[in-house]
């Protein structure tokens, strides 16, 4: 990636994962949770957000191992669980806020572009690339490996049966960087994202948009 790219892709990523971020917060504020507020967290200001791994390390990790796929992540906004009216229904409701948001900005961007055909080219290029972004961030988070969305969706479900299976699955979340970074540096991520990815691309942007990923 040139520079130029580079500057564009660090704008889209900070935004896209704060968006994620407040809207974990805001449903769990929205379902008996302040915790993030009272953080400080219910802002879009970008110094509230980044978080060293996530934020810088990971993509300039992504970068250099010449990834096909490159995202990051924001500092977690904090959720304390105790407070939600029905934990293991909430825990889902919040967990599910974040890559709902991603596909929402996905979707909004994509219908720009295709309401706007004849957008310039650099136009063109950011609303592709804040498509394809938003959906990396999506689909990423919904992958159940600690501390990933998906893994308190998975703990939550699982809770429905048994409460010891959630919290089991919730204690794997200090090990899950280890998982991440492993899966990273085999390209199992790519194996996982890679066809959900062209998928959704094809149905948000057109065929002929989505065979070029």
């Amino acid at each position: 990636m040139d520079p130029i790219s580079i500057v564009i892709f660090i704008f889209i990523l900070l935004f896209s994962v704060i968006f994620h971020e407040v809207a974990h917060g805001l449903t769990a504020e929205k379902l008996g949770d302040p915790t993030a507020r009272y953080a400080g967290r219910l802002t879009l200001n970008p110094i509230s957000h980044i978080d060293l791994f996530g934020s810088i390390l990971l993509p300039v990790f992504l970068l250099l191992i010449n990834s096909p796929i490159l995202f990051g992540a924001a500092k977690p906004v904090p959720v304390d669980y105790r407070n939600l009216r029905n934990v293991k229904r909430d825990m889902i409701l919040v967990s599910f806020a974040g890559p709902l948001t991603n596909l929402i900005l996905a979707a909004l961007a994509a219908a720009v572009f295709r309401i706007l055909p004849n957008i310039s080219d650099l136009g063109q290029g950011l609303l592709i690339q804040t498509v394809s972004l938003n959906l990396v961030l999506a689909l990423f988070n919904l992958i159940p490996i600690p501390p990933l969305d998906g893994s308190k969706i998975l703990a939550s479900l699982f809770g429905f049966l048994d409460r010891g299976w959630m919290y089991a699955i919730l204690s794997l979340e200090r090990f899950g960087f280890i998982l991440l970074i492993l899966f990273l540096y085999t390209g199992l991520i790519q194996t996982i994202l890679g066809p959900p990815l062209i998928f959704f691309m094809k149905l948000f942007l057109g065929p002929e948009v989505g065979n070029i990923f």
